[in-house]
């Protein structure tokens, strides 16, 4: 997508059922124009699940939407958040300020502590370590030193949503899931009467793939593990957090499982052709996809895929 079709992306709400309503909100990466948050009717108020991301104009997005939906900022009683990126809870902070509000997400949420200079350092000597060579690495540090961090102010959990957690809502009580693998702090919220599921960025319209790598033992396992538990409700209709609803919960569930496998076939691949570090993984897999652009996606996704084959291979695993 081009920067002149992005910069047309503004804040758009749509009311989904009764007491629901969806925010789409832009995000400046190609390929991901938007993310949604979820406006849930409460009382004389509002339940906000997820934020958008921190950037200029954001906070004057998310409140066009609410607008387009008759809402403003201080109808909200309470956020939620399915997960700590950044696209997701970067603007939870102002917002609960200004409303006066508590902000519930996983408390797993390290991934996305410490500061930019920490996190571009700690990303650097991941790719370090995973073969990429010096000169990218410094190439990749002074393109990306000035990128904003996407994330207003420092972020705060004022409970920790874990299995049995729930929010009350005119919609009825939406049960916290558990649901780690995209990222540790990954959370949905179910909706059992109504058959609603809150999926965040564990399940999407389409099929994509990410794990965050390095803050739990297996992400890839994670999220397959996580994969069975939404599988054991009964969802009528997703609610994800980019793209429009689906009601093919089961279809989805296993089409990411069927991609897992196929990712994990290529990379037993492409080690057994002779690549020896993640480098050189991510490289013979994703051929010509592995760009500057792309290329921290995937050597992340590259790291997870070897973390997982290493657990399935260890003596003694199932």
């Amino acid at each position: 997508m081009s920067p002149s079709a992005r910069r047309r992306e503004v804040g758009r709400g749509e009311r989904v059922l009764p007491g629901l309503w969806r925010l789409r909100l832009p995000l400046p990466w190609p390929g991901i124009p938007h993310c949604n948050a979820w406006a849930i009717a409460a009382g004389d108020g509002i339940v906000l699940v997820d934020t958008g991301m921190h950037q200029p104009g954001s906070l004057a997005h998310l409140e066009r939407a609410l607008d387009q939906v008759g809402l403003r900022l201080e109808h909200v009683r309470l956020i939620v958040l399915t997960h700590a990126h950044v696209d997701h809870c970067g603007q939870a902070p102002p917002i609960a300020e200004r409303a006066g509000c508590e902000v519930w997400l996983h408390a797993r949420h390290e991934h996305a502590t410490g500061s930019p200079e920490e996190r571009l350092a700690r990303r650097a000597e991941v790719a370090r370590h995973s073969g990429v060579p010096e000169a990218a690495v410094r190439r990749w540090l002074a393109e990306h030193a000035d990128d904003e961090p996407g994330q207003a102010g420092v972020l705060r959990m004022d409970r920790p949503l874990t299995d049995g957690v729930t929010v009350t809502t005119d919609l009825g009580d939406w049960r916290v899931v558990e649901t780690p693998g995209h990222a540790p702090s990954h959370a949905c919220l179910w909706q059992p009467e109504r058959r609603l599921l809150l999926s965040g960025d564990h399940l999407l319209g389409r099929i994509s793939l990410y794990f965050d790598h390095g803050y739990t033992p297996d992400p890839v396992g994670e999220f397959l593990a996580s994969l069975d538990r939404v599988d054991a409700l009964d969802v009528r209709l997703c609610l994800s957090g980019h793209g429009r609803t689906f009601t093919d919960v089961k279809g989805h569930i296993e089409a990411n499982r069927a991609l897992v496998r196929e990712q994990v076939d290529q990379v037993r691949t492409a080690l057994a052709e002779g690549a020896r570090t993640p480098y050189e993984v991510a490289r013979r897999v994703y051929g010509d996809a592995f760009a500057e652009g792309s290329a921290t996606w995937l050597l992340t996704m590259a790291l997870c895929w070897l973390t997982h084959i290493e657990r399935l291979d260890a003596p003694g695993s199932a």
